[in-house]
Parts: structure tokens; C-alpha cells; sequence
């Protein structure tokens, strides 16, 4: 992980399936994806890490993205959970959860576990409105002993189960100047073929902070990266990654900034459409998805068990190939025929940049301010 920087993209994840049922069957009939009842035998093995007697099922209220991940969640994730722990899950799918959260009493929470992108999650943290970090050890998450160090660095505010690595995908059936380094997207080569996002979308975010790394003293010098960012013009902002996926497929823009399984999931399409990527040198920032305990749940207990079932070897098997998300259990590598595509080894969890939410969220006004006028056309 860099020590340069010790990172709502993910409107996305809706979509986040590999393409079609046929991929997946090929998944599931090849055992690379356990099904829901070869996980409950899997799980049902193990000793769980707390004992939770009831005669009646509770309700584990969390936030999670809807589409193809909710699919892959209700089909294979849940079910050995629920009866493990003699739990029914409930799922809000409809983004943002930190308002829903922070419009309920801090001690009644309207969600149990909070997850959603590290930006996001750290707004509700500095309420008060989450679990100190710390109390996220081996005691309540038992699986954080196999976990990569980015999973539950300080920069966090609770546990990242999974990430994404942000980088540059482009076109490979139109000439392109060479594309290594972040500062090759300031090629003024590319003209109006690149894209990127607007400053409300958190890979925008890391996009100005790339910035001031590249042309300034460092990710917090806005002065430098707004005016990088006014060099950068003319480019294409999009609101998600999901419409950045869309005119890179449809050669609207030639290079886009975007992570990782934005694009590889593409790359089983039929036809396979001329797209890549690639993570430039000076490191990717890291689109995390974070999980973190309420501070006000009357069922911590539960909350805690949820996370480290999110991270054991099997969830994350299973999710990894499902979805093409990076992961946070060291223990786990992905097979062949995904290798290299995401974050499942030492040396790309070593490539991530995990920027300072809390700095960003503090001066979040002056920067969407700054960024408009700076964008204007």
C-alpha cells in the first residue's frame, strides 16, 4: 500500500455480475462458484466465532448494492449466514445510506451494518454514528488475522471486505499514445477522447487528489490540481462508473478513468468488445467497499459475525469470481483464469493508494465549488 497517501462508483455494482447466466452457469458447474448449499456445508463445518441461541430468527438490518450483486448476495452469501446464525437479513439497496443513517436516532439506528464506498462511510463515522475502529480486532472478527493490511488500515472506517483498483481503461482498436503513468492522461495527444467524472462521484475525487501527487506537493495541494484539472480540458465528465463503461464500450471516449472490473467484466461479452486496462506506475486508488458496525445496534453481536463471514476464504472466493471485486483475504487467489484481472495478491494490494476521507469530507464544500468553476466550459 502506498505510503504516500497511508481510498459512488458504485452505481455500478448493480450491474457488477459477470455478463450473463451462462457465464455463471459455467462458474457454478465447474465449482469455481460454490452454490448456496455447498457454502452452508462449507460454513456449517467451521466453529462459528460467537454462540446466538434463538427459537425465533432475528432481523440483521444492513446496506448493500442491488442488481447483480444482490443476486449473487440472496443466491450464495446469505443463506449459510442466516442459518448459521438463525438470522433473516435485510438489505436496503437504495443509495446513499449515510443520510437514511444520520436522519435516524444514533442510538436506534435504522441499519445495523453500514457498507458502502470508503467516502461515504467515513462521513457517518465522524458523526458518531459507526464503531471506533479499534474495535474491530480478533475477537469480533476473527478472519482480520488473514487479511491484507489496506483491509483494515487507519485510513479506514470500519473493515474493507473488498476493493476495486482505479486506473485507466481504454480502447486497443484506435491508436493511443502510451499509457503508463497517471500524467499521460494530460497528454495533450488525447484531446476530447478521455473521460472522467464529476467531482460528486468519488473516482473524481481521487482523480483531483492524483492531481495535486502529480503536479503539486502532495494530494491535499487543491491549488495544484485545480490547475491541472483546468489542463486537462477538454474531457467528457460522467456521473458513474456504469456510464464511463458505456462510452468506452461504445468508442465515445478512448481513455477513461475507471477500476478495474469495470472493464474486465466486459472482456466475456460476445463479442468481446477492443477494451482494457491498465494500472498506471505511480499506484491505483483504491474503491473500497467498507463495512462497518453501528454504534447504536442492539445487535453487535451479529453485526461483527455478518463482517467476518463477508471475510472468510469462501465469501470471498465467491464474490471475487462473481463480481470481479479485489480482495481482502490474503489466503485467497483467484483461479487462472481470472489471475491478474483483480486484487487477490501481495503485489497489487501493494499498488493500492488509499487516500485521507476524513481531510476530503472536511473541505468537500470548497472543493465542489472549486471543481465546478474550474470545469465550466
Amino acid at each position: 500500500m502506498s505510503t504516500r497517501s497511508n481510498q459512488t462508483g458504485n452505481a455500478n455494482a448493480s450491474s457488477a455480475m459477470l455478463r450473463t447466466a451462462t457465464r455463471r452457469d459455467v462458474l457454478v458447474n465447474s465449482g469455481k462458484i460454490a452454490g448456496a448449499g455447498a457454502l452452508a456445508g462449507v460454513l456449517a463445518s467451521r466453529q462459528a466465532p460467537f454462540v446466538i441461541a434463538r427459537q425465533e430468527p432475528e432481523t440483521l438490518r444492513i446496506t448493500g448494492w442491488g442488481g447483480g450483486w444482490e443476486t449473487l448476495m440472496h443466491e450464495h452469501v446469505y443463506p449459510p449466514f442466516e442459518a448459521e446464525y438463525n438470522v433473516k437479513i435485510e438489505t436496503d439497496t437504495a443509495f446513499p445510506f449515510p443520510p437514511k443513517l444520520m436522519a435516524s436516532p444514533i442510538d436506534d439506528p435504522i441499519f445495523d451494518v453500514l457498507h458502502s464506498n470508503t467516502n461515504e462511510v467515513q462521513k457517518a463515522y465522524d458523526a458518531g454514528y459507526l464503531v471506533d475502529r479499534t474495535e474491530y480486532n480478533e475477537t469480533t472478527v476473527p478472519n482480520i488475522v488473514e487479511l491484507y493490511e489496506y483491509a483494515y488500515s487507519d485510513r479506514l472506517p470500519g473493515i474493507a471486505a473488498f476493493t476495486s483498483a482505479v486506473g485507466l481503461g481504454f480502447r486497443t482498436d484506435v491508436e493511443l499514445p502510451e499509457l503508463t503513468s497517471w500524467e499521460d492522461f494530460w497528454n495533450p495527444d488525447l484531446g476530447a477522447d478521455k473521460a472522467s467524472y464529476v467531482i460528486t462521484n468519488s473516482l473524481g475525487s481521487m482523480l483531483l487528489m492524483m492531481a495535486g501527487e502529480l503536479f503539486g506537493d502532495g494530494y491535499q495541494d487543491l491549488d495544484a490540481a485545480f490547475e491541472a484539472m483546468e489542463r486537462l480540458k477538454p474531457v467528457k465528465l460522467q456521473d458513474f462508473t456504469g456510464t464511463m463503461e458505456n462510452v468506452l464500450l461504445s468508442g465515445e471516449a478512448k481513455v477513461g478513468v475507471i477500476h478495474d472490473s469495470g472493464i474486465y467484466r466486459h472482456l466475456n461479452d460476445d463479442p468481446v468488445p477492443p477494451i482494457d486496462w491498465v494500472a498506471p506506475v505511480e499506484g491505483t486508488p483504491a474503491l473500497e467497499q467498507v463495512f462497518s458496525v453501528t454504534s447504536g445496534s442492539k445487535k453487535k453481536e451479529l453485526a461483527y459475525a455478518y463482517i467476518n463471514h463477508m471475510l472468510s476464504a469462501e465469501v470471498q472466493q465467491v464474490v471475487g469470481e462473481g463480481v470481479l471485486y479485489g480482495l481482502a483475504n490474503r489466503n485467497v487467489q483467484l483461479p487462472e483464469e481470472f489471475s491478474g484481472l483483480v486484487v487477490d495478491t501481495p503485489e497489487k494490494a501493494a499498488q493500492l493508494i488509499q487516500y485521507d476521507w476524513e481531510w476530503y469530507n472536511a473541505n468537500e464544500d470548497e472543493i465542489v465549488l472549486r471543481f465546478n468553476q474550474a470545469m465550466r466550459a
